[in-house]
């Protein structure tokens, strides 16, 4: 079976990660959850959701499984100390509130996610859409306090202000590199319109990551 597979047992409760590498794990669950093996799914979007129910997946919302066993997720980029960027499917808050209540997260990618330093890939920053504006200028002025800037853009999506399944808005900001993700993400944690970033730090126990010559296992 596929590595992330090995890492599920009978009676576990798994987060289900968003994302197409994730979302390829869900088809992956689905096909054993309908040969009967016993796992309940915690999905972290609305899109995830509805491709487990129909997998055939068993799920449950975080309220009912507060605890979950492992969450299986993908990731925009990857660094040595398995700090993540995640985001890009907008699905952000939900995945690392999903990542938090797991004992271990496992990070499924193609080799390509792998960088020396965060940056490359816009880091969402999802906001409250209540004073947007103002919200994006006390961004702006916590960044440069810390050295960093770079294009900030809302996103959008079919030529509207994209909005998350939480009815937020994100903020995606290219700097290019990011030298202390965890500054950054100490800076964002406290401005009060930001809600979540895409920063995933301290959460990843492992990447499974796929390359040319197969699937290679790093451990934080």
């Amino acid at each position: 079976p596929p590595p992330a597979l090995d890492e599920v047992r009978p009676g576990m409760r798994v987060g289900l990660g968003s994302g197409r590498t994730a979302e390829h794990f869900v088809r992956l669950l689905g096909a054993r959850a309908r040969g009967g093996f016993d796992v309940t799914g915690v999905p972290t979007s609305e899109r995830v959701a509805a491709l487990a129910r129909a997998e055939g997946i068993r799920i449950a919302t975080l309220d009912d499984e507060p605890v979950l066993d492992l969450v299986v997720d993908g990731a925009d980029e990857i660094d040595p100390q398995l700090r993540l960027i995640k985001g890009g499917g907008g699905a952000l808050l939900r995945e690392k509130i999903v990542a938090t209540a797991a004992k271990r997260m496992v990070v499924v990618a193609e080799a390509g996610k792998l960088v020396d330093t965060l940056g490359a890939f816009p880091l969402p920053v999802e906001i409250v859409p209540f004073g947007a504006i103002a919200t994006q200028i006390a961004i702006e002025r916590s960044l440069a306090k810390i050295g960093l800037d770079g294009p900030m853009r809302r996103r959008q999506a079919d030529g509207r202000c994209y909005v998350t399944d939480n009815g937020n808005h994100i903020l995606d900001i290219t700097f290019g590199r990011i030298p202390d993700p965890g500054r950054l993400a100490r800076a964002l944690d406290a401005i009060p319109g930001v809600i979540e970033h895409g920063l995933f730090i301290g959460l990843a126990t492992v990447a499974l990551v796929a390359g040319e010559t197969g699937v290679k296992r790093i451990s934080a």
